[in-house]
């Protein structure tokens, strides 16, 4: 049974990982979730300070996860049809069948809605869109380095408790 866990856990944090750059899968809950599974083995005690920073470490990142695309479409100038552009942007890049739609679906999606919002402005439009990308690339990169130590955190209890785990 523990081998079990082990391996699911294990599956959730690289899942996780990958989730940190595909919109879809919430990145940092599910390595939450495989850091969880590992305390379930019959071998690691559970610790309830290291389980519960990470889950609030990982509540506040789900927030700003939503915030900062929106927040990077504002800063450089978009309006609220740009953010909406954004989100709905992220949504059908992550289902266009194009490489990397993801990460272009919010620029074009801002772009869009700015354009919507404002036809005559292109440069305010295409300033929008820059700032709703990078909002995305820092959400990205944000997600991605706590779902790292999320993954050296299972490395190091696995480390930890190897003799009773395998």
């Amino acid at each position: 049974m523990d081998i079990l866990l082990l391996t699911l856990g294990f599956v959730c944090i690289i899942t996780g990982l990958m989730g940190s750059f595909l919109p879809v899968i919430p990145g940092p809950s599910v390595s939450w979730i495989g850091l969880a599974l590992l305390y379930f083995t019959n071998a690691v005690p559970a610790n309830y300070w290291i389980l519960g920073i990470a889950f609030l470490i990982t509540v506040i990142i789900s927030v700003l996860d939503y915030v900062i695309p929106a927040k990077g479409t504002k800063k450089f100038g978009g309006s609220s049809y740009g953010i909406w552009g954004t989100n709905i942007g992220l949504v059908i890049g992550i289902f266009a069948p194009i490489p990397f739609g993801f990460l272009i679906g919010p620029f074009v999606g801002a772009l869009i809605g700015e354009l919507i919002y404002d036809f005559k402005d292109h440069n305010k439009a295409l300033k929008a869109a820059a700032g709703s990308f990078i909002g995305f690339l820092a959400s990205s990169f944000m997600k991605f380095v706590i779902c790292v130590m999320y993954l050296g955190l299972y490395v190091w209890i696995v480390w930890q408790y190897k003799t009773e785990l395998f």
